[in-house]
């Protein structure tokens, strides 16, 4: 019955990391897709202005 026990318990430390392997990457995902919306010229304005603040500070 112990040993029966044990291997649940890696069980359920195995699906936990693989849902947290499998959210992480969503996460990735979703900062890519964020990343690729924006447009040239868009981008070129915000390095633009972090340089300024940049050259302010």
């Amino acid at each position: 019955m112990r040993m029966r026990q044990r291997m649940r318990w890696w069980k359920v430390l195995g699906l936990a990391g693989l849902a947290g392997v499998a959210a992480t990457g969503v996460v990735v995902a979703r900062a890519e897709r964020r990343r690729r919306a924006y447009t040239p010229e868009e981008i070129r304005d915000r390095l633009r202005e972090r340089h300024a603040k940049a050259s302010s500070s």
